[in-house]
């Protein structure tokens, strides 16, 4: 399996439960996130896609501390299970 398998899962799983999961681009600044994940309620969270056994380059593990700083919740998802555990966290809270 790879990233873009989990990326399309993601992007459907999030659209069909009324949020949106948008594609992330920072011109100038690398190591940002994959994906913004919007949920209905006004809560955003990041979203790292990897391929399977995958581990953040150290400019993402920043990047995801510096979103934590903030308040945001980062998440790093790497299988089709993980985004199906990540579906329930974030729109069963």
């Amino acid at each position: 399996m790879n990233e873009s398998r989990i990326e399309e899962r993601i992007r459907q799983g999030v659209k069909k439960r009324g949020g949106r999961a948008y594609k992330f681009v920072s011109p100038g600044l690398a190591g940002v996130p994959d994906r913004i994940v919007l949920i209905p309620g006004g809560k955003a969270v990041f979203v790292e896609l990897k391929a399977p056994g995958e581990e953040l380059r150290p400019l993402q593990e920043k990047r995801a501390k510096e979103i934590q700083a903030l308040g945001f919740e980062f998440y790093k998802i790497d299988s089709l299970a993980g985004v199906e555990e990540f579906i329930k966290e974030v729109f069963e809270k």
